[in-house]
């Protein structure tokens, strides 16, 4: 038994130094490179294309398994600019022999020299990627894809790399059908501690079309079963030494049931002077040259493909903060939420400037208008499947010159039918309180508002957002109305509701009641125009309407003012865009006007706004101002000013100065 061992360790001893022998030996003493045109031979049938390399051959077998060549080159096919696809100037490869017995890798080196690649599209769209390799029928990729289901896990135990570097790497795609040219040169590559059981480190830097990127940071460990687990993330992403995007969190089976955990921060960068360092011009032309000079981003996403959440997000731009968080689900609908908080922003230093008004053409000549094209019907197949449920509050926001606070929002959505409840916001001393309700169920919209406001300053409201003087006092409304459709037209046919606005302590600004009074009496001969800027002061304007298919009707528009007082009533066509309306302004012997609702005697001067709204006519009403009873001589218009009963005889002591000045710049030559 003894002699039998004896003679098993001898020839296993034998063995053992013959393969050793072998292992050594046989690298120094077989030609490598007669098996050269071979290889090429093979690669060229394998991908369809030319493939050769340099003589600069070096191959080793123990104890690492060794391949180190050079000067490789993939060609192109015929037709394209560069004479290769890829190229490598130096290409090196050594494992360890022994632990692939035992489904182990490990990788001494891997590096990758000089690699260039050049992509080319055509200007037929082909590309010089496509076609590589045998293509494989339907039932081949079938195949493949139930055995890559079927598999588990991976064919090797563990994964160890040392070294895992590409060098000095070009990539160069050209469309020539577009005339794009994108540039990638100095890629470098490192993976530090490749392996499946230990974070990998990852640095990567590059120059995109001269612009340096770079991203660095670790990636897992991946495990043995790679697409399941957990796989931790850190990087941090920089460019054009402007940008700096760090994601740190982690990724839950991401092959199986995928699920996200990650926080996400944008360091605060100038996006004008990123397209400056990319050489691009600043696609946005704002009022204010300054803004979108800081811009940075922080939120933490969660969830999975189907549901994705945003929380404890911080927008900042310029000096314009935006705390915000999201909810998105069910996205065939989608389903949505949402809540925004904005400190306050001034939207008009990021609108561009107004553009030049276009002079008119000269007189006599006409500038032939071009027929507006249908307009295409609005699908609101999208709105109806929305659901939606956000809120927003700003402490002040800026627009069009006016200024509002205390913003309030709470949209909602549901089955075609989108409501703000409540849109509540604070402006020019006052509040509005409003609600809104969008029904898209059917293809024609349907719109209802309510609106109330209270104590707002008309004036400086007007001033700031028209730029105009329409109106000055404190306003309050109270209007409900609903209406059709999606264009203007649309909308003033179905115009239907009614409301109360009224003004206090104001003035119509570019109406002179008393100016009107005193053209009629120029034309008699009687006086001459005023040369101050019209306005009708008043203490109190009270505008009820109502609104039906498009005509607004009023009955009983009223203006108060110390020694005058109006009347208006009529309509308002707001389809045909006609006016009808009759003022009947009263000049009276008392300085009351908020709150006075005694009848009062005076001169009437009525007066009819009719015509278009672009020209409209207006013009005493003098069948009116006769009254059926003849024009009153002069001690008649006396009486009707200046009133002879006991009660009015006081007030006359209290403002006879100024009704006489009033009486004398409205009727010169009938008072003296």
């Amino acid at each position: 038994m003894k002699r039998i061992l004896k003679w098993l360790f001898i020839i296993g001893g034998v063995l053992v130094v013959l393969i050793v022998a072998a292992v050594i030996i046989i690298p120094q003493v077989i030609d490598v490179h007669k098996y050269k045109p071979m290889i090429e031979q093979k690669v060229e049938a394998a991908t369809g294309r030319s493939f050769r390399f340099g003589d600069e051959m070096d191959i080793s077998v123990f104890p690492w398994v060794g391949v180190k060549l050079t000067d490789l080159h993939l060609g192109n096919p015929a037709g394209y600019s560069a004479k290769d696809m890829v190229s490598v100037k130096n290409f090196e490869v050594r494992l360890k022999v022994m632990p692939l017995l035992s489904k182990r890798i490990e990788v001494k080196t891997f590096v990758l020299d000089s690699p260039e690649i050049y992509l080319e599209k055509l200007k037929n769209g082909t590309a010089n990627w496509q076609g590589i390799g045998r293509t494989q029928d339907k039932k081949e990729v079938k195949e493949s894809r139930e055995k890559s289901s079927s598999d588990q896990g991976l064919p090797i135990e563990d994964l160890m790399v040392g070294n895992f570097s590409i060098t000095n790497g070009q990539l160069i795609y050209i469309d020539q059908g577009t005339d794009l040219k994108k540039e990638i040169k100095d890629l470098e590559l490192n993976l530090k501690n490749l392996s499946l059981e230990n974070p990998v480190g990852i640095l990567l830097r590059a120059r995109i079309d001269g612009k340096p990127v770079s991203l660095e940071g670790t990636f897992g460990p991946i495990g043995k079963e790679p697409g399941k687990g957990t796989v931790a993330l850190d990087f941090v992403l920089k460019a054009l030494e402007e940008l700096e995007v760090r994601f740190v969190g982690k990724l839950m089976d991401p092959m199986v049931n995928p699920t996200i955990d990650m926080a996400l921060e944008i360091s605060s960068f100038s996006p004008r002077t990123l397209f400056a360092a990319l050489s691009q011009p600043f696609p946005v032309k704002t009022k204010d040259p300054s803004v979108l000079d800081a811009v940075s981003l922080k939120t933490r996403v969660n969830g999975t493909p189907d549901n994705l959440s945003l929380t404890g997000g911080v927008f900042q731009l310029d000096d314009s903060k935006l705390i915000f968080s999201g909810l998105a689900k069910e996205f065939s609908k989608p389903n949505l939420a949402f809540d925004l908080q904005l400190d306050g922003i001034d939207l008009d230093r990021y609108l561009p400037e107004p553009a030049a008004t276009k002079e008119s053409p000269p007189s006599g000549e006409t500038t032939a208008k071009k027929a507006d094209p249908a307009k295409k019907k609005t699908d609101y197949g999208p709105l109806r499947k929305l659901v939606l449920d956000g809120k927003f509050k700003a402490g002040n926001v800026t627009a069009h010159g006016a200024t509002v606070e205390n913003v309030v929002v709470h949209v909602l959505a549901k089955n075609g039918i989108i409501t703000m409840d409540p849109l509540g916001l604070n402006l020019y001393q006052g509040k509005i309180a409003s609600t809104v309700e969008l029904n898209v169920q059917k293809n024609d919209p349907r719109t209802k508002l309510t609106l109330n406001a209270a104590g707002i300053q008309a004036g400086p409201l007007m001033k700031d957002a028209l730029q105009k003087e329409i109106i000055e006092g404190t306003l309050k409304a109270d209007i409900g109305l609903s209406m059709a459709g999606e264009t203007p037209d649309m909308i003033k046919q179905t115009l239907t509701g009614q409301g109360d606005i009224s003004f206090t302590d104001g003035a119509i600004v570019g109406i002179d009641l008393a100016g009107m009074v005193r053209n009629v009496t120029s034309k008699l001969g009687m006086g001459e125009k005023p040369a101050e800027k019209p306005r009708t002061d008043f203490a109190e304007l009270k505008i009820p309407f109502t609104a039906k298919d498009g005509l607004v009707e009023t009955k009983g528009t009223s203006l108060m003012s110390p020694l005058i007082r109006m009347l208006v009533t009529g309509n308002v066509n707001l389809v045909k865009e006609l006016l009808d309306l009759r003022v009947e302004p009263k000049f009276v012997t008392t300085l009351k006007g908020q709150g006075d609702t005694q009848e009062r005697s005076g001169l009437m001067v009525p007066v009819l706004i009719t015509g278009a709204f672009s020209s409209p006519k207006i013009r005493p009403d003098l069948k009116g101002m006769i009254g059926g009873g003849g024009i009153p001589d002069v001690e008649g218009l006396k009486k009707q000013v200046l009133g002879t009963t006991g009660d009015q005889k006081q007030n006359i002591e209290s403002v006879k100065e100024d009704v006489q000045k009033k009486i004398k710049g409205l009727l010169p030559g009938f008072i003296k």
